[in-house]
């Protein structure tokens, strides 16, 4: 089920908050049956994974707390090993589903083509919605156990609800436990609580309806015509399009995921902070899908040693990151290179001009501007040989003849000339500040309910298309 349906808007959540708000005493168990059918709707055979997933990483953190009677000198190192095993268990069985619904025929079918026959079957297995975000919260949960952040056991009920929580289950932001905890045992509703969340729920279904799915019509048109057969400024032009596409699409979800969260007394980590003003790729990191990289942070990169152990080791541990999250992104070859190609630009800011690009306004910005529409197309395009002709668009160079020129580029121009300039404009923090400063005043709330029935417009003409990192 979508944010941005008519199902959503207009049967699930009135029927869901009203049932929500009339049992207080059971709001977790009204939480995950909602949830549970809200995933169920669009992935009725993966709500059983889902469960199963649950079940069993609850069961490892049950062990992970288990205190048997032993004698006092053996408990504490007792206690070591089963953790350390539970956590290994965890940690195994969770990559180990990821990687067959996920990885599994990219691996096969890799392996396959270096051998020139099939050693190994394609299972052709569905992807489940959310498996990648809902996988990393249970494997930051077991951690913290095993870490002692996380210091008694948590209730069946409210560690399914953590996991399962309809508004961040699809595609995050990436919770940790620690950061809920107190809101699973008690939690109020105010009225003012409700206004809140259910105006930044329409500020971000308007980000996704009104500008990411109507600049993404634009990227969609100039790849239809052709990767490769590109005019230059047609190729950037596109290359605009598609990051604009990305950053409102995610950005509206995380902005909606923070509203949901709001109506229903918890609050949801903020993912984005203007990324596009960065003036490096480094900020830009700092500053897009936090949680996410907060999570390889904190769970990768600094139990491997961090920057602490030398040039050569942040160097590699840089590579082990980025390689990871390029492949938690997508098993295909584009996401391992959109991977490598961040980590070569982040090992060449972190070494070399990395502080001169950030001490220098002008040239910072002209550089991230440049480099991240780039490394979206790698992001964007599959296909390693339309990548090739995209890119090579982009640096001017043309196999083929041209098919798109400046003919179509002044008609792209006229056509969504006002939808680039309010692209533009949203990624400052310029609306977000009016945002704050104005949100209370009638004006801004008719503004908003402009923005949430046309944005329901949008959704009934058919414009309404699929969030993009729910393929991830």
């Amino acid at each position: 089920m979508l944010f941005s349906s008519v199902g959503f808007l207009f049967r699930f959540l009135p029927i869901f908050i009203f049932i929500y708000l009339t049992f207080p005493k059971y709001r977790n168990i009204v939480l995950l049956t909602g949830s549970l059918i809200f995933y169920g709707v669009g992935e009725p055979y993966f709500v059983l994974l889902l469960l199963l997933s649950v079940l069993v990483n609850y069961g490892f953190s049950c062990y992970m707390f288990w205190e048997p009677r032993s004698p006092q000198k053996n408990r504490r190192k007792k206690a070591a090993r089963r953790r350390k095993r539970a956590l290994t268990l965890a940690v195994t069985f969770d990559l180990g589903v990821l990687f067959v619904f996920k990885y599994w025929d990219f691996a096969a079918g890799s392996i396959n083509a270096l051998a020139g026959q099939g050693i190994l079957p394609l299972l052709s297995l569905a992807l489940p919605l959310g498996i990648s975000f809902y996988t990393f919260q249970m494997l930051s949960y077991q951690i913290d156990c095993y870490r002692g952040t996380l210091e008694k056991r948590v209730g069946l009920i409210p560690f399914a609800t953590y996991v399962c929580m309809f508004p961040q289950l699809i595609a995050g932001p990436i919770v940790r436990y620690s950061e809920v905890a107190e809101r699973m045992i008690s939690r109020r509703v105010r009225i003012r609580d409700l206004e809140n969340g259910l105006k930044l729920f329409t500020l971000g279904l308007g980000l996704k309806v009104l500008l990411a799915n109507q600049i993404g019509t634009l990227w969609n048109l100039i790849m239809t015509a052709g990767a490769g057969r590109l005019h230059v400024l047609v190729a950037w032009l596109g290359a605009a399009a598609y990051s604009f596409q990305i950053y409102f699409d995610f950005w509206g979800y995380s902005v909606m995921a923070m509203g949901l969260g709001k109506m229903l007394g918890f609050s949801i980590p903020r993912n984005f902070d203007h990324p596009y003003i960065s003036r490096s790729l480094s900020e830009f990191w700092r500053r897009w899908h936090m949680t996410l990289g907060r999570w390889f942070k904190e769970y990768v990169y600094i139990p491997m040693g961090g920057s602490r152990k030398g040039n050569g080791r942040t160097i590699f541990h840089l590579f082990v990151v980025w390689a990871f999250t390029g492949l938690w992104h997508g098993a295909a070859w584009n996401f391992v290179l959109w991977g490598i190609v961040f980590f070569l630009l982040l090992s060449l800011e972190k070494r070399t001009y990395g502080k001169r690009l950030e001490q220098s306004r002008v040239l910072g910005h002209i550089y991230t501007v440049l480099l991240i529409p780039v490394t979206w197309v790698i992001f964007a395009i599959t296909d390693m040989g339309q990548l090739a002709g995209y890119l090579g668009n982009l640096a001017g160079y043309h196999r083929e003849e041209i098919l798109v020129g400046v003919t179509q580029l002044l008609r792209y121009l006229k056509e969504y000339g006002l939808l680039l300039i309010a692209c533009v404009i949203f990624v400052t923090p310029l609306p977000e500040k009016l945002y704050w400063k104005w949100k209370d005043r009638w004006f801004a709330v008719l503004i908003l309910l402009g923005i949430f029935w046309w944005s329901v417009r949008e959704i009934i003409s058919g414009s309404n298309n699929p969030f993009l990192y729910f393929r991830f």
